[in-house]
């Protein structure tokens, strides 16, 4: 029908503006959910809007996980990233699978793991860029291990 020669694509987002935060940050929210549904008490009619606000919200983090993983593996990750860690193609899915899980489940261990792959793939993403990173627990529940860049504190005094 349309006899197109070329086709350019662009990137989701603003070029070299990368950062796994925001996957960080779903992920603990994630678990930080759980924490919340496991403590409601299942009997009480009173916590069942409660539950509902809160299962809506752990669907939207878990979302937010693989749609944020998906752009920076599919825009970021080009032939010579993935020559240096071709294991991301399979941690990548690895993600997509665990956070389906935390959306179909509420178990606490679904929510560690899906935490656990996300801090592999932001080692993987820093060390793409030579930058040293630290793990350190988030200051906030759930408490759990994150990985920051090790960065310069540049002055601007």
């Amino acid at each position: 029908m349309f006899k197109i020669k070329e086709a350019r694509a662009h990137c989701d987002i603003p070029c070299k503006i990368y950062d796994p935060a925001v996957i960080q940050i779903a992920a603990l929210s994630v678990v930080r959910i759980l924490d919340l549904i496991n403590e409601l008490d299942p009997s009480s009619k009173e916590n069942q809007a409660e539950l509902s606000r809160l299962v809506i919200e752990k669907e939207k983090q878990a979302n937010i996980v693989k749609e944020e993983v998906r752009i920076i593996w599919g825009d970021y990750f080009k032939d010579t990233q993935i020559e240096a860690y071709p294991e991301v193609h399979s941690l990548v899915h690895s993600i997509m699978l665990q956070g389906s899980k935390c959306k179909q489940k509420i178990e606490r261990e679904n929510g560690e793991s899906l935490v656990s792959l996300v801090n592999e793939f932001s080692e993987i993403f820093w060390q793409t860029k030579g930058i040293e990173i630290q793990r350190v627990l988030a200051p906030y529940p759930p408490g759990l291990e994150i990985v920051h860049p090790i960065l310069e504190v540049a002055n601007t005094i």
